[in-house]
């Protein structure tokens, strides 16, 4: 049986943080990072049947298009990533009243939509990007056992390219689910590595009154290269969510609007127009399914 300090619910037997039931979400799920950006996909939405909030992080659960899809916004970073994906594991495959495990395991599908700066001149400002791999520079899913999903030769390659070093943590990669995929592909998509920072100003090389360990290590990942496989953004959640999901037997993929250009210097004159239209792509996509 898992203790209740490890798995702790709340009076009504809701997660913790989450604050949600197992009848609360669908088994298909968009990740947000923003709260606020929640009801800018449900409002497209034909019914919401529920809605919550605590502290960052806000659900929707309703149909569009006769599918019925769970909205969830993380907050930001691999850390709150950790929480929203094991408590969204813990309602649908262990038993709340009994604390145990179940024996019949549901696996969820999960697509995160962001918006994320492109590294390359090629990848324009409200383009699409999909994440093919999570290059995870963050270190939180080395917690887990992470050996039997994760990618060595490209993390090899990865480190060897940039001098990597090994005292902020080794980089695990981990590739995104290939069924989801195939739904959600088209030449509409760019699709590459896509780099998750444990932090937006540092660990993404911004350098405002601190120096930094390597400042020409966004560089150094414009011109990696591994099997046609380019970094193509870097952000803050996609490792983490495909470390996670893997390691759990979910479906996860990451998709980002592009609004800044970090090549060129330039950023979305319209930036919100930019993230509909992806939303509307996505959800569309998956009413499809």
């Amino acid at each position: 049986m898992i203790q209740q300090s490890e798995l702790i619910l709340n009076p009504d037997g809701s997660v913790y943080h989450l604050n949600l039931r197992p009848e609360h979400i669908a088994h298909d799920i968009i990740f947000v990072g923003d709260q606020n950006r929640v009801e800018k996909i449900t409002q497209f939405f034909d019914t919401i049947e529920y809605s919550t909030q605590k502290r960052e992080f806000k659900t929707q659960t309703g149909t569009y298009k006769g599918k019925r899809i769970s909205v969830i916004s993380t907050g930001i970073g691999p850390d709150n990533i950790d929480i929203v994906l094991n408590e969204l594991d813990a309602l649908v495959n262990i038993n709340l009243e009994t604390r145990q495990p179940k024996e019949q395991l549901t696996s969820l599908n999960i697509i995160r939509i962001g918006t994320s700066g492109s590294l390359h001149a090629d990848i324009p400002v409200d383009s699409f990007v999909m994440s093919k791999f999570g290059l995870g520079l963050d270190n939180m899913l080395r917690s887990y056992l992470i050996d039997a999903v994760s990618q060595d030769a490209l993390e090899d390659a990865f480190i060897m390219h940039t001098n990597w070093d090994i005292r902020k943590g080794r980089p695990y990669v981990i590739p995104c689910s290939e069924t989801l995929e195939k739904i959600i592909e088209s030449d509409k998509m760019f699709k590459g590595i896509t780099a998750t920072a444990g932090g937006f100003y540092g660990p993404q090389g911004r350098v405002l009154r601190l120096n930094i360990q390597d400042g020409e290590l966004n560089n150094k990942m414009d011109s990696f290269n591994f099997d046609d496989h380019r970094i193509t953004n870097l952000e803050m959640e996609t490792a983490a969510i495909y470390g996670l999901s893997a390691l759990l037997g979910h479906n996860a993929l990451s998709l980002n609007a592009i609004i800044a250009n970090r090549a060129s210097g330039t950023f979305s004159e319209d930036p919100y127009k930019a993230v509909d239209a992806l939303i509307a792509y996505t959800l569309n996509k998956l009413a499809q399914k």
